[in-house]
């Protein structure tokens, strides 16, 4: 497993990426997409985890439009102050092309079996649920995404396998939020919902002041049962 810097061709510029290869010089694409604190350690080793695991595990910069090269860590107030400012800023319209952009760049590595799902976590979360509405991902899943509740519209264009973990007591997704987004996409045929009791947002970033092991593993096994079901 090999992990370097690569540059993505989007629709209206080029911008640099993360890409974590498996050993073995083969498998299917993973897209992982950030939280709002850029392309930082916590998700480079969620990149270089899922290439041990065998997949090509890209992580596109998503700010790159408002600051290239983003890393920012959750342990400080001005770093937290800095990522809610650039995730107010951000065209999530524009991040979804992005997300496109890194997919169609997995699929033409010659290692790629062609298969590509994407990955994501808090913004990242809800970036994965608009991937499976607006993308040609094969399986997307997402950790505690925010505001999906704003974004229910969209669920009719989702075709492919979509997986939400939602944390019960996330402070950013209030319960009506989340009974409004269980109430529309239960029935859901390609949706998947788990619901994790006690569990505050980001219980499933190592080093986080709401880690918590035990769901996040279990979190993380339903997952990779998930992609390895929907990208063999």
């Amino acid at each position: 497993m090999t992990g370097q810097t690569v540059s993505i061709n989007g629709k209206d510029g080029s911008f640099s990426g993360y890409l974590a290869s498996p050993g073995s010089g083969r498998g299917p694409g993973l897209l992982v997409i950030q939280e709002i604190f850029g392309v930082n350690p916590v998700m480079r080793d969620i990149a270089d985890g899922m290439a041990s695991r065998g997949y090509y595990a890209l992580v596109p910069d998503l700010f790159w439009r408002l600051e290239p090269g983003v890393q920012l860590t959750d342990q400080t107030d001005a770093d937290w102050k800095k990522a809610l400012d650039l995730m107010n800023r951000f065209d999530l319209d524009k991040g979804i092309e992005d997300i496109q952009a890194g997919i169609d760049h997995l699929r033409a590595l010659p290692g790629c079996t062609g298969k590509v799902g994407a990955l994501g976590y808090c913004l990242g979360g809800q970036l994965a649920y608009l991937a499976a509405a607006r993308t040609d991902s094969d399986a997307s899943v997402g950790y505690y995404g925010i505001n999906i509740q704003n974004r229910l519209d969209e669920a009719d264009k989702i075709k492919n396998p979509l997986m939400l973990h939602i944390a019960e007591k996330d402070q950013y997704v209030p319960p009506d939020a989340q009974a409004r987004i269980e109430a529309r996409l239960k029935d859901h045929p390609a949706v998947t919902l788990y619901r994790y009791p006690q569990m505050d947002h980001a219980f499933a970033r190592v080093g986080g002041a709401h880690y918590d092991k035990a769901n996040a593993d279990f979190a993380n096994i339903r997952s990779a049962t998930f992609f390895r079901q929907n990208l063999s």
